[in-house]
This record gives structure tokens, sequence and C-alpha cells, in this order.
């Protein structure tokens, strides 16, 4: 099945409202027995077409983010470039694919985070974030460093904050290893190692070079 193909399998399944549909099918399948079972099925239309459409759609969400940030990369260059800077690699897939960065021209290394922050406990995209910061700050390229961002409210938030570093590396041992050999036990907190090396990188906003990424509830904070 094509997309509009699943979005209409799946429209026919779940309804203008899934939580309300699911709540009936909940109450409709209550005394079912083996002889009346299928009937039940069929009139809730949960069956392998509505099950293929779903898992369909789940693997092209699984791809969603990867494009985002390719295409993120990709809109943000125009504005981004300076007169006679030159891309030498853009890295758009899932990871860097054995490149450093994100991106590299003959003036600049960068990464780029498409993330929306909510300002909640978002310890595994802090995780992500300072990796970035920390891996652009250490890199001995004598070029400018930039980490790109959607918004920087919540990013500053974080890097001046007291988050342990202990806690921000604890799922990443190899970056830990890397950190540990570099500092030793110099900095205990996010704010620590960020007031040392902010300097080094610059966070930069680009919510206006791709608005498509922000909803309005994002434009209100």
């Amino acid at each position: 099945m094509d997309l509009v193909e699943v979005a209409a399998v799946l429209r026919k399944f779940s309804g203008a409202d899934l939580t309300a549909t699911l709540a009936r099918i909940e109450a409709s399948v209550k005394g079912v027995s083996a002889d009346t079972c299928s009937a039940v099925l069929a009139s809730a239309g949960a069956d392998g077409q509505a099950l293929g459409a779903a898992a369909a759609l789940k693997r092209v969400a699984g791809q969603i983010n990867v494009a985002i940030h390719a295409i993120g990369i990709l809109l943000c260059l125009p504005h981004l470039l300076e007169a006679g800077e030159m891309v030498e690699y853009a890295s758009l897939g899932a990871g860097n694919t054995g490149r450093e960065f994100d991106l590299e021209t003959n003036r600049r290394i960068a990464e780029f985070k498409f993330i929306h922050w909510r300002g909640g406990p978002e310890s595994i995209r802090q995780n992500q974030l300072f990796k970035d910061f920390y891996l652009l700050s250490e890199s001995p390229s004598p070029k400018r460093k930039y980490l790109y961002v959607l918004g920087t409210k919540h990013p500053l938030k974080f890097f001046n904050g007291g988050r342990a570093l202990s806690s921000v590396l604890s799922r990443n041992h190899k970056l830990l290893k890397q950190f540990e050999g570099a500092h030793g036990e110099k900095f205990e907190t996010v704010r620590d190692y960020f007031l040392a090396h902010k300097n080094l990188v610059e966070i930069e906003d680009v919510s206006g070079w791709v608005p498509e990424l922000i909803s309005d509830s994002d434009e209100e904070e």
C-alpha cells in the first residue's frame, strides 16, 4: 500500500477519534465468544489490512527523524554559508556515517539538533546535545564551531544547569572514557564544563531558517 492507501485504511479503523473508537471496541468485545468473535472483529474493522497499514506507517515513521535532519540541514545551507565558503561534506543520514560532524566547510564545523524542547525531564535529549557540544569544543580543528538548534532557551538552560556530568555521560561509555581521559575529575557538572568552553562553540538558533519545524505553541513560548 502507498501512503494514501495506508492513511485511508487507518482512518477507517480509527475514525475521527482513536481513543473513543478503542473505548467503543473495548465495550463491544466484552463477553465475546469463539462463535461471535469474528463478527465483532469485522464490525470493528480489525483485520489484516488494518494491521498491515499500521505496520507500514510505523516503518515510514522510523525514517521521519532522519528525513527531518537531512532536509533541515540542506535548507539551512543557503542561510549559513558565507561568500567564498564551500561545503566539504554534509553528513545527512543517521549518525555521522564515518564523518566527524554533520557539516564541514572550508570555514566551519557544525552539528544540528532539530529538537523540540519542552523544558521537562529530557535527559536523553540533553545527553545528545552535550555530546555534540563536547565533540565540537574538543575538536582540534582551527575552524569555527557551531551548534545549530531550534531555539536557544532550553539548550542554554541545560548548559548553565547543575546536572551532574556523571549522569549525562552514564549511558555512553565510550564518551565517558574519552571525557575522563581528557579532564579526569576536573568538571563535576554540565555548567562547570560549559563555562570553561562556551567561547569555543557558537550556539545558534536556526528556527527562523526552518519555520516548518516550529509549531504555534513553540513560537508563543
